[in-house]
């Protein structure tokens, strides 16, 4: 079992309840446990379905060097990237949100 993260944002509420039944939601959005690979991947599985126009990180601690492991779903700014084998993030330029 390792620690586990996941960090929603504009998910719908299927999927908030999905994530509250295997863990603790400690602030709007974020919830915590402590799960095993199975349950994990499962969670995963639920984001994936359920998660619409939503986007998720999900987060846990691994027996790598940088002692954690993620993986992301839906559109955001941040994006991981891979450098020298080291998982990292970098940012997309923000939108315009204004028209000329």
């Amino acid at each position: 079992m390792s620690m586990l993260v996941v960090v929603t944002e504009n998910v719908p509420p299927r999927l908030r309840g999905r994530l509250a039944v295997w863990l603790l939601e400690v602030r709007a959005g974020v919830y915590i446990g402590n799960v095993g690979r199975r349950i994990r991947e499962m969670i995963w599985e639920q984001v994936t379905t359920l998660a619409e126009e939503g986007n998720v990180v999900m987060a846990w601690a691994t027996n790598t060097e940088s002692g954690y492991e993620f993986q992301t779903y839906g559109e955001n700014r941040r994006v991981p990237v891979d450098y020298d084998g080291l998982r990292l993030v970098t940012f997309l330029p923000q939108k315009d949100t204004e028209e000329s």
